[in-house]
């Protein structure tokens, strides 16, 4: 295993710690997910995500309350329609690296169950 530098730190509060947990928790959903990588596309209101995931227009509507309210998805109205768009572009980038991440990982059990 390589060893990696070791950065200085701050130091994190436990109440920060508690805060950063529930965050990740937000992403442990799997349909957030689903929503969020719709999301990566481009604006959309709620129809069309219901359409892109193929949850129901409840599992959409409370899904996207969880992510408004941990500052990752934005919503606007445009008249009675509720717009949603990535709020922040972190998100894309976390997500991102964990699936390459997992990617990898899979290739290296793939080659390791092919040499066996």
């Amino acid at each position: 295993m390589a060893s990696r530098s070791k950065k200085s730190l701050p130091p994190v509060s436990d109440e920060a710690l508690t805060m950063i947990a529930s965050w990740f928790r937000t992403l442990s959903e799997p349909s957030r997910l689903k929503i969020l990588r719709t999301l990566e596309e481009g604006e959309k209101n709620i129809t069309e995500i219901v359409e892109a995931t193929g949850l129901t227009q409840a599992n959409v509507s409370r899904h996207v309350q969880s992510l408004v309210d941990a500052g990752m998805v934005g919503r606007r109205r445009e008249g009675l329609t509720a717009i949603c768009f990535i709020a922040d572009p972190g998100i894309t980038d976390l997500c991102d690296n964990v699936c390459n991440n997992l990617m990898k990982r899979l290739s290296q059990q793939v080659k390791k169950l092919g040499g066996a």
